[in-house]
């Protein structure tokens, strides 16, 4: 809760959390109004009203923005406009006057109000913004003030007195003005004075991020006290007006065109007009906390908090009502659960509610995806790709509740697992010992068992028990290094067998590891995949210097040798994959594998030892599923791109080396001559056809001999095992092999011991971000696939939009030289942005040569501008100075460059005079520039005579003894004007 501030004598609370239930209606004279008929009243006013052309609620996964997890405010989707990117030729450049409800996410990254949900009666994941927006000066503060007043106080019906508004104080460090023109209008509107309250920049000046669009904002708030004691104001509605542009230096220049942005909450809306004090009590919550107590038996939902909601019942239903319409509306946007990013926060946040429905409610498996239906039925309507019709709607609401509940399944059995080991190992903490951090680590999404670390958290917070977050934060550390490695991967030296080690393994008899459980995986008809966990004994234990032992004990790094594995082991370019073990007899102590090296014929499991194992003991294996699967879907991706490279540049195209992790995928080919944006392109295109037929996956195991002359079949120059492995796309193994049917050179068809997906659609895309030559006739492609493959297309086409945006400016022309220093900074801006972006590759070659050629011409452009303003300044100073030897005086420029061709010109047309200008900058800066006539004593340089005055400013000079220039501040130009001339004349 924010601090009371003083405004008018009185104490003001401002409340941003809604606290305590509360029934009261707003007016007893009529029923309070449902959501769908506010959100309809809104759209309808600035329609009907105002005029403003309704748009649909973008997609809450962010098109082309990888600075933004999710759509988190209702002006993302017009960041094109505010930032002068928008394409002139798209539909978005005609937008005048606009109004909308948008789909908005806040959870990971900047803004998250994830670890909140649940706590308060007011935070939520998913939430809805209500919006209206001018473009280009269509209307500004005037009309945007008086529309909102207008629809509160006429349409919703919100006493005026319950109404407090907020203006911008200014900010005098920075020159920025009070926003005393917000304030008039307000009390233009009938707002008294006593609730009219002004703030500073924290509170009442926006800002889009560190460079961009900004301006000050005007609030609306509401008071919940009802002018009962001290007033509690949450804010209902902000008005933003952008009306300056933030500079890469930090100053702040007027927008050419200026802005409204407004953005009120729905829920805080519906909360007010049902006399709500907290959102869940609203009707949009209301059928998902009805279908959560009859579908899981808890006691009904009373609106406590705090200490007061014993056992967290009401803190779950929270949870889960919130978290169910985030993951409902993500789906179907096309954002799952996933391995990173924005699909990791998702999966987060499935776990989360899962975690509060069974362990809180007690509800039973699948209740989760029950609750689908609630939400469809309740914003459906508002948004189609929820429903478009009742047949769609029926199969959407399939869709999204199997992939929900497949999710929950999985992580119930892992979260009574993690139960377990939390409170095993809390059972044997002393008083004041902290909870191991490997132990949390080996619990979450980035260990073994998936669980979310705010979870493990919270579960031990409800314990009693700290966690170590020191250790947490070097392990993450650790894991976060580890991954940029995986960019270029390092060949890590891991615990090795060495030939004695296996001279003494092949003495005793051992057999090599049976491995053959790692291709024990099915297709659900979910989509899903199903992986077997895998029995096995221990026939050695290894020390990390390779020592055989017959036990290791607590804390211990160690190798395991087991009789039979499903773990992938490194090879075939290929990660190992991760996971975990447990004894058989005792299943709440995980032993985290984190990785394994085929040695010999053996799989050595590296592990580390939570207490201790002993040779014989029985252990079941379970792989990191995500992880797998990630790998399956790269290593499929990596054949179906080794084949289009073929059929896009001919046979002679060869593999040279591949490696892939669950991150990306790394080719290095064979080629005659560096592949062109076209190539690399159409090389996309094949692998995507591939994809969109969704192509069965075969693997068998044949006889080498069988695969020693099938037209078309891919091995690499390597020893292959006798059976040997073949996967082939889109036909049987047999078929493929048999000479007569030409098939391996129309499908890809390679020799590969690897795991793969077992149809090719689950790769959902592949983009090539990445490309270059590692020697002569060799090049290394980088590439990524699904969500991050889609996001890296919408990337590219956004910055496409942008380069082509930039370019009709450069054809228009600038007016003058301020306007074309904008737009070639823009260029250098996009270059860098089109340089370091995770887009295709094909396109980022295509945009860099485009942006060499505008950046030229705007650099032209420039040199021009700069040329004429200064013979226009020459002219002016002419006139004023009759001819001398010197020349000092103040010219008004926007940059040095300006100023010193002016004083080139000068010198030139006047060659025996010397001359010194300063020209004044905002905030007052002070630029210099000097030149000394040829005829001049040598004593007398023009470098020496800029250092003089910039000194005197306090600031410095650089040059020649005939040309120099400087910066300086000053309030007194001429106290600096006058140094300038005494200094020439001591010289003269």
């Amino acid at each position: 809760m924010a601090a009371p501030v003083a405004a008018a004598g009185r104490a003001i609370r401002r409340t941003p959390p809604w606290r305590g239930p509360s029934r009261r209606p707003l007016s007893s004279a009529s029923p309070p109004p449902r959501a769908a008929a506010v959100r309809a009243a809104f759209l309808s006013f600035f329609r009907d009203r105002h005029g403003h052309r309704l748009v649909p609620s973008a997609s809450v996964r962010p098109r082309g923005d990888p600075s933004l997890l999710f759509v988190n405010a209702g002006m993302n989707q017009f960041k094109p406009i505010f930032l002068g990117t928008v394409d002139p030729r798209s539909e978005m450049a005609g937008f005048r006057r606009v109004a909308n409800s948008q789909k908005c996410v806040r959870a990971g990254g900047r803004h998250s109000d994830l670890e909140d949900v649940g706590r308060d009666l007011s935070h939520h994941t998913f939430f809805e913004m209500l919006g209206n927006w001018a473009f280009g000066g269509e209307y500004f503060k005037e009309e945007a003030c008086s529309m909102a007043w207008e629809l509160l106080t006429q349409v919703c019906g919100i006493p005026e007195e319950r109404l407090w508004v907020s203006y911008f104080s200014g900010d005098p460090k920075v020159g920025l003005d009070p926003d005393l023109e917000s304030r008039d209008i307000w009390l233009r509107l009938g707002v008294p004075a006593s609730r009219v309250l002004s703030f500073g920049p924290q509170e009442n000046f926006w800002e889009m991020g560190d460079t961009g669009p900004c301006g000050p904002c005007t609030e609306i708030h509401y008071d919940l006290a009802g002018g009962v004691g001290t007033p509690e104001l949450v804010e209902l509605w902000n008005l933003v007006f952008m009306q300056h542009n933030r500079e890469a230096d930090g100053s702040l220049q007027p927008l050419p065109q200026r802005h409204v942005d407004t953005g009120m909450g729905l829920e805080r809306l519906v909360a007010v007009l049902q006399g709500r004090r907290s959102t869940y009590d609203t009707d949009l919550f209301s059928p998902l906390l009805s279908a959560i107590h009859q579908g899981c038996g808890a006691p009904p939902y009373l609106g406590r908090v705090g200490a007061a909601d014993e056992g967290r019942t009401d803190t779950a239903y929270r949870v889960v009502a919130d978290h169910i319409r985030t993951l409902s509306v993500c789906i179907a946007d096309g954002v799952s659960p996933g391995m990173s990013g924005a699909p990791l926060v998702l999966r987060r946040i499935l776990r989360r509610a899962v975690r509060f429905s069974s362990e809180v409610l007690r509800a039973p498996p699948g209740f989760l995806g029950s609750l689908v239906p609630v939400v469809v039925e309740t914003l459906g309507d508002a948004y189609p790709e929820l429903q478009k019709n009742s047949a769609q709607a029926f199969r959407a609401s399939v869709q999204i509740a199997s992939l929900v509940s497949e999710d929950e399944a999985a992580f119930l059995a892992s979260l009574q697992r993690g139960r377990r080991i939390i409170d095993r190992t809390v059972r044997r903490l002393g008083p004041s010992d902290v909870f191991p951090a490997e132990v949390a680590w080996s619990l979450s999404l980035s260990g073994n068992l998936g669980l979310p670390l705010d979870l493990v958290e919270l579960m031990l917070e409800e314990k009693g028990v700290q966690l170590d977050s020191a250790g947490l934060a070097q392990l993450a550390q650790e894991e976060a290094q580890r991954r940029a490695q995986q960019a270029e991967p390092i060949q890590e030296q891991g615990l090795q067998l060495d030939v004695h080690a296996l001279g003494e393994l092949q003495r005793r008899g051992v057999p090599p590891t049976d491995d053959s459980p790692k291709y024990s995986y099915s297709l659900q008809p979910g989509g899903g995949y199903e992986f077997g966990t895998c029995e096995a004994q221990v026939l050695q234990l290894y020390t990390e210097d390779g020592r055989a032992v017959a036990s290791v004990g607590e804390g211990q790094r160690c190798g395991l040798l087991l009789d039979r594995t499903n773990f992938y082991a490194e090879q075939g370019g290929q990660a190992s994959d991760r996971g975990y073990l447990v004894r058989v007899e005792q299943q709440d102590v995980l032993f985290p594998v984190a990785r394994a090296q085929v040695c010999g014929g053996f799989i050595l499991h590296e592990a580390v030892a939570p207490e201790c194992l002993k040779v014989g003991d029985q252990v079941q294996l379970h792989v990191d599923k995500a992880w797998r699967l990630s790998c399956m879907e790269k290593h499929t991706a990596i054949h179906l791109l080794n084949w289009a490279l073929r059929q896009a540049l001919g046979p002679g195209t060869e593999q040279r080396g591949s490696h892939l992790n669950p991150e990306h995928l790394r080719l290095d080919v064979a080629t005659q001559a560096p592949l062109t944006p076209e190539q690399l392109q159409a090389v996309e295109g094949i692998v995507q056809e591939a994809v969109g037929q969704d192509e069965a996956v075969y693997m068998e195991e044949v006889a080498l001999a069988c695969t020693a002359h099938v037209p078309g079949l891919r091995s690499l120059d390597e020893i292959y095992p006798d059976p040997v492995r073949v996967v082939s796309v889109g036909v049987p193994v047999a078929q493929a092999l048999d000479p007569a049917s030409q098939a391996a050179l129309q499908t890809s068809v390679e020799l590969c011991c690897g795991t793969h997906l077992l149809r090719t659609g689950a790769v959902g895309d592949l983009v090539i971000v990445g490309e270059r030559q590692l020697t002569k006739g060799t090049t290394r492609l980088l590439a990524i696939t699904g969500e991050q493959a889609q996001q890296a297309r919408e990337v590219g086409q956004s910055l496409a939009q942008e380069v082509e945006a930039a370019a009709e400016r450069l054809s228009r022309g600038s007016r003058d030289v301020v306007e074309a220093q904008r737009l070639s900074k823009d260029m250098g801006r996009l270059t860098d942005a089109v340089d370091t972006a995770m887009m295709p590759q094909w396109q980022r070659r295509q945009l860099q040569a485009t942006l060499k050629v505008l950046q030229r011409r705007a650099n032209t452009a420039i040199r021009k501008l700069e040329v004429g303003q200064a013979a226009q300044k020459t002219q002016e100073l002419l006139r004023r100075h009759s001819e001398g030897p010197l020349i000092v005086d103040t010219v008004s420029t926007e940059s040095l460059s300006v100023l010193v061709k002016v004083v080139r010109q000068l010198c030139e047309q006047v060659p025996s005079t010397s001359v010194l200008l300063l020209s004044p900058q905002p905030q007052g800066h002070v630029l210099c520039a000097c030149q000394v006539a040829q005829s001049v004593s040598p004593a007398f340089t023009a470098e020496a005579w800029a250092l003089a005055v910039c000194s005197h400013m306090g600031g410095k000079a650089w040059g020649s003894r005939v040309v120099a220039q400087g910066t300086g501040s000053t309030a007194d130009l001429e106290a600096a004007l006058s140094t300038a001339r005494a200094y020439a004349l001591n010289q003269l």
